[in-house]
């Protein structure tokens, strides 16, 4: 019976103490998962738009744009993944960053007004085409 109960401590102990000697390979801050904090800031940011783009209606057509519950995850998406590598891009296109980092905030939440959301998307787009053109 001992041994049983040495056995049941060192299993319910063992992942706290694994636990505790991971370590996070980098200090930045972290708003995706799925990523090596190596991976190329570019490929990382213009995925993010890009899977993004594929729920949004096509340029020209923001006023048709539903704001559902899919576009504005996407959305906040490619605000979490530009927070996290955005700073990283080529310094040209800093102000194409903050614009995607300042739009999305406010597309990336449900309570925004129609009105709004679309100004924003038409913000966001120019930006985002950007950041596209900077990093090919």
């Amino acid at each position: 019976m001992c041994a049983v109960k040495r056995f049941a401590t060192a299993a319910l102990i063992l992942p706290v103490l694994l636990a505790g000697c991971q370590k996070d390979a980098s200090p930045a801050q972290k708003y995706s998962t799925g990523g090596d904090p190596a991976d190329s800031p570019c490929a990382r940011v213009v995925s993010a738009i890009g899977y993004a783009d594929l729920m949004l209606e096509p340029k020209g057509s923001e006023e048709r744009q539903h704001f559902e519950d899919a576009v504005i995850g996407r959305l906040a998406e490619a605000r979490g993944i530009t927070l996290q590598f955005g700073d990283r891009l080529p310094a040209s296109l800093k102000g194409a960053v903050e614009t995607v980092k300042t739009t999305t905030a406010g597309l990336s939440r449900n309570d925004v007004p129609r009105e709004r959301q679309v100004a924003l998307l038409k913000q966001y787009r120019a930006a985002a085409d950007q950041i596209v053109a900077g990093c090919t």
